[in-house]
């Protein structure tokens, strides 16, 4: 299935390309989201018509994401968890609690935003964690996860 793209895509194109996509993947995700168009011409005249107004949305987005992360940039943010004497989690730490924690310090972040790059924490200590704010800007920041005793 043809469609027109309303904004960057990862790993697809820009905003104004014409792609091929499962038809699946165009009914399930990208035309819902409206982060597409089907490909015909009246769409493409909507789009053209549009246009303008799209692109100022797209750098609206982007700038708002790159304050957010001119925000995190260098930033600890500190999680407590149940843990054993040598520093093993009883479990771990994911995107939820590092989201919640990072919430609790007052820093405006998702937990769909954040990638933790080597899977789920499971000993205290401090890592490096990647959060994707949009799809131009990424930052990596510092999540300190230190014991809490049972």
């Amino acid at each position: 299935m043809q469609v027109i793209l309303l904004e960057r895509v990862a790993k697809l194109g820009q905003m104004g390309d014409v792609v091929n996509v499962k038809s699946g993947y165009a009914r399930n995700f990208l035309l819902p989201q409206g982060k597409a168009l089907q490909a015909t011409d009246s769409n493409k005249k909507v789009f053209e018509d549009r246009k303008a107004e799209l692109v100022k949305k797209a750098s609206d987005s982007v700038n708002a994401a790159k304050v957010r992360a001119a925000k995190l940039e260098g930033v600890v943010v500190v999680v407590t968890a149940l843990a054993s004497e040598e520093g093993k989690l009883y479990g771990s730490v994911g995107p939820a609690e590092i989201a919640r924690a990072a919430e609790g310090q007052k820093l405006d972040i998702e937990k769909s935003e954040i990638n933790l790059i080597a899977g789920p924490i499971r000993t205290t200590g401090e890592v490096k964690v990647l959060a994707r704010l949009h799809s131009e800007v990424e930052v990596e920041f510092s999540v300190k996860v230190e014991a809490e005793r049972a």
